[in-house]
């Protein structure tokens, strides 16, 4: 199993912070978010890791050359001609990634996670398994009772969106995204038979094409996690990391 860390993005909701430095080297409990992101990653037993990289890629780069992990090998997706968002971002670090099942981890996401025990719960025959919980927010993936992604949908705008035309909103389970995926399929050659471009959102991925292909839902009971993508959330990441 390998991995790859969402760090290329420009942490706008970090201002001014992240307009010296990229929002994966902000520092949480005298550590850089991507240092705990990787540390959870080789816990789980992970050695093979991408950092896919934009804003500041630079000083990302240096960091990881700087600080060696033994027993970690380190590749860069470098995404500093173009951002290509979530989606985007995984095709373009294909070539560190096919033919290996793989954990897609947010570099702004804390949690008490267990990887090793959301692998063991994915469903291998699905393209890929996201994990999801009952957190309250605005935005919901829609599954059915198998626990398929079927559609997606904004709570406060009242917005749907689905392959389904015919979808019984009344029949779904409707949870929140966590943050986390695991891509056991081969997703590459399903980006390449949809005409995806080089610039795209993996969200937008599933919901269209949940119907040609399994997207599975795992839900983690007692999960806690946080976003680290605002300023106030920061104290609150300092207290959290001090709790795993």
């Amino acid at each position: 199993m390998k991995a790859l860390v969402f760090a290329a993005g420009l942490g706008t909701r970090l201002k001014p912070i992240t307009d010296t430095i990229p929002k994966a080297l902000v520092n949480v409990g005298g550590r850089p978010l991507l240092w705990h992101v990787i540390r959870k990653l080789q816990s789980a037993g992970i050695s093979d890791i991408t950092v896919n990289v934009h804003h500041f890629a630079d000083k990302v780069i240096e960091y990881l050359d700087s600080n060696p992990i033994p027993g970690l090998t380190v590749h860069i997706s470098d995404e500093r001609d173009l951002l290509r968002e979530t989606g985007g971002g995984v095709r373009h670090a294909r070539p560190f990634l096919e033919g290996s099942p793989f954990i897609i981890h947010n570099v702004d996401i804390l949690s008490d996670l267990d990887i090793s025990h959301f692998a063991g719960l994915a469903d291998p025959s699905a393209l890929s398994n996201i994990l999801v919980s009952e957190r309250k927010t605005a935005r919901y993936f829609l599954f059915d009772e198998g626990m398929d992604l079927v559609g997606w949908t904004n709570v406060q705008t009242g917005e749907v969106r689905t392959p389904y035309p015919d979808l019984d909103l009344s029949r779904c389970r409707r949870l929140a995204f966590a943050g986390f995926h695991y891509v056991t399929g081969d997703i590459f050659d399903v980006f390449d038979s949809g005409g995806w471009p080089e610039r795209f959102p993996i969200v937008d991925f599933y919901i269209r094409e949940c119907a040609r292909h399994r997207i599975h839902g795992v839900c983690v009971d007692g999960l806690r996690m946080m976003d680290v993508g605002k300023l106030d959330s920061l104290r609150e990441a300092e207290e959290f990391i001090g709790t795993l």
